[in-house]
């Protein structure tokens, strides 16, 4: 049989056009670029800009309410009674309640959501894990309002077989489903800190005769230790912004007390109850609100930094 050695036809290669076309693709991409960073830049400053905007307003109203009641009577007065012929301005009450309602959110959250998360990092077969998870994350994605009505008509009610003394509104309730709210945070926070722990530390604990017990106390919590501070931290921050839960649950009594079966009122609570109530643009009472916000910002930005500061204090690298 003879072989077919005819030469393939093929179209020959413009060796000028691939020049022309890889400058002019070569151009574009220096043009995006250049172009890039001040796109960036711009989503960035977004961010910046607003929480610049959010604190100069905070500061301008506040000053203003400042220039119409005295600071120090307003940080250290522990009564407030904005309503009354002769208004009165502490804000010690609301403090009060906010500092109560998240200590004990954090006593509930904090031992639950740590032993979730060493249950998930050292115990948990990848099954359990995987049915685990997604009921925490189920309960991270619930409306704090339904946590409200939640902590109103069955935690309250429930307490109330237990302690007689506990009012229908009160500070513990509230407290306890906050709680509840902020353990998924806390529990996955600290489980991402302990699963980062290299599995070598594990390895040669138990290779020296160490429990798993011993292994997670001595070893994997000491070399974690700086996630699980920063997720409690975080998950303070978290309690201490909450609004519906003590809004619905907690009423609205401005009570200055360490009592925690009564009534009382947090800073978040205060700030929905003046908002939606009567009280018109310029007031005194309107301008209270912007003070007390200002408060609780500079409570959350504390959380924040002492976050941030933990973190790097005890950063374990690996």
């Amino acid at each position: 049989m003879k072989k077919n050695n005819h030469p393939t036809k093929t179209n020959p290669l413009n060796v000028k056009e691939l020049i022309e076309k890889g400058k002019k693709t070569r151009k574009v991409s220096q043009k995006l670029e250049k172009i890039i960073p001040f796109i960036l830049l711009s989503i960035t400053a977004v961010s910046v800009l607003t929480t610049l905007g959010i604190i100069l307003t905070l500061l301008t109203e506040t000053i203003h309410f400042f220039n119409i009641i005295p600071i120090w009577d307003f940080l250290t007065g522990t009564v407030l009674k904005p309503l009354n012929k002769v208004p009165e301005y502490g804000v010690l009450p609301l403090i009060s309640g906010t500092v109560i309602s998240s200590v004990i959110a954090m006593i509930v959250a904090a031992p639950i959501g740590l032993m979730t998360a060493i249950y998930l990092s050292e115990y948990a077969s990848e099954k359990v894990s995987l049915v685990v998870k997604p009921i925490l994350e189920v309960l991270a994605g619930i409306p704090s309002i339904v946590y409200g009505f939640f902590a109103f008509t069955f935690v309250t009610p429930l307490l109330r077989e237990f302690i007689p003394g506990l009012e229908a509104a009160n500070i513990l309730s509230p407290g306890i489903v906050m709680g509840i709210m902020i353990i998924p945070m806390i529990a996955s926070l600290s489980e991402d800190a302990m699963s980062s722990v290299p599995d070598i530390m594990r390895e040669g604990a138990l290779a020296l005769g160490s429990t798993k017990l011993e292994v997670t106390k001595r070893v994997v919590i000491p070399a974690a230790l700086s996630g699980i501070i920063a997720s409690f931290v975080l998950g303070i921050s978290r309690a201490l912004g909450e609004t519906m839960i003590v809004t619905i649950a907690s009423g609205s009594t401005k009570n200055f007390s360490f009592d925690v079966t009564q009534s009382m009122q947090t800073m978040t609570a205060y700030i929905v109850e003046v908002t939606s109530g009567d009280a018109a643009s310029g007031s005194t009472i309107y301008y209270s609100l912007y003070a007390v916000a200002m408060i609780l910002f500079i409570f959350t930005l504390l959380m924040n930094v002492i976050a941030r500061y933990v973190s790097r204090k005890f950063r374990e690298e690996y």
